[in-house]
């Protein structure tokens, strides 16, 4: 009888084909040799670049999240965050998003939604090619026509 185990890759071997000096190891496409991980912060990106082409999105994150990070992107060196409004968890083979979004006024939200869903999965699934399971939406605010930009007073000069 011949015992089976578990090689990194998951596959089985015979006891036999582990002793066998003869037997070429890692066979099969170099390309699946080794392990790729990919940070949160990198679908992250993806994703917020992903929600900001979507018709209908003004901006990303809360006020107070846009205050802050405008305050950061004025100080020399600092660079605008796209991951902002943006929570994953990223596991080996999937992924889970939570966007929050500034709508423009007049759009419908639930259709901005479903456009922000899709295009955030097919980018993300397409990179990376980890499953997306799902995105959350929240909706923290709606710019109206004539509302200006808050601009934060400059800390420093």
């Amino acid at each position: 009888m011949t015992d089976m185990t578990e090689n990194r890759g998951g596959e089985t071997e015979t006891s036999a084909a582990r002793r066998s000096p003869l037997t070429k190891r890692g066979g099969g496409d170099p390309g699946s040799r080794g392990r790729t991980t990919i940070a949160d912060g990198v679908v992250e990106k993806i994703a917020g670049l992903a929600a900001r082409d979507v018709d209908g999105v003004h901006a990303m994150g809360s006020g107070l999240s846009r205050t802050f990070g405008a305050v950061r992107d004025r100080v020399p060196g600092g660079a605008k965050s796209v991951s902002r409004g943006v929570k994953v968890e990223v596991g080996e083979v999937q992924a889970a998003l939570d966007l929050e979004i500034v709508v423009e006024y007049g759009v419908s939200i639930a259709d901005v939604a479903r456009d922000v869903r899709e295009n955030v999965i097919t980018a993300v699934e397409r990179m990376t090619g980890l499953e997306v399971v799902e995105v959350n939406i929240a909706v923290s605010d709606v710019k109206l026509p004539d509302e200006e930009e808050e601009e934060p007073e400059r800390r420093i000069q």
